[in-house]
């Protein structure tokens, strides 16, 4: 769900930079020194995730992990997603510098999203409540990114209406994928380590 250089106007490429900067500042806030670890890991695991794409027509598929990430990392999912994405497009050219601000709402956008809203059923004792409720962050996370990437492409330009749709339903095999990858790593954290989980 990287957004190319060029494909995006220039009002949208400026909103989505002030959001993002408005989602960083709110995460480096809330963030401590001791939590910089787990950040970093989640962001690793994020960057490794999404760097496998599977072609689908003009747009490609992948892990994206953001509604663990949103999990695990509440606000603090902002800059260390942005930091992951700012990676893959200098090293690699997926999406691009001018458009890292919505590439960052895109992702970070409904990690967010997903703590807030099923942050505590994650956190159940109750193993079922915490596999629905990581089975729901996962579907969660990646399709309101596909939303919030169709909605800045239908921002953009009416012509890119048909190029949205197609990268929806390219990822509805991703949102179950990523909806039960995230169900079994919330419950097995519920097990060993609760407090990667909590506020």
């Amino acid at each position: 769900m990287h957004v190319a250089e060029g494909t995006l106007s220039g009002p949208v490429l400026i909103g989505g930079a002030a959001l993002a900067v408005a989602g960083i500042s709110l995460g480096l806030r809330r963030l401590s020194p001791e939590d910089i670890p787990r950040v970093a890991v989640v962001g690793a695991a994020f960057f490794v995730a999404s760097l496998i794409h599977v072609p689908i027509g003009p747009s490609s598929a992948h892990l994206i992990l953001n509604g663990l990430a949103g999990l695990i990392l509440g606000w603090a999912a902002f800059p260390a997603l942005t930091v992951a994405l700012f990676l893959q497009a200098v090293l690699f050219g997926f999406g691009g510098l001018t458009s890292l601000g919505v590439n960052a709402v895109v992702m970070a956008g409904p990690a967010v999203a997903v703590r807030l809203l099923l942050g505590r059923p994650a956190r159940s004792p109750d193993r079922r409540v915490a596999l629905a409720a990581g089975f729901g962050a996962g579907v969660v996370g990646v399709g309101l990114g596909c939303l919030f990437l169709a909605l800045a492409l239908f921002l953009s330009a009416q012509g890119f209406v048909n190029v949205a749709r197609l990268a929806v339903a390219a990822h509805l095999p991703v949102m179950a994928v990523e909806g039960l990858i995230t169900a079994f790593v919330v419950v097995f954290l519920g097990r060993v380590r609760p407090d990667l989980l909590e506020d």
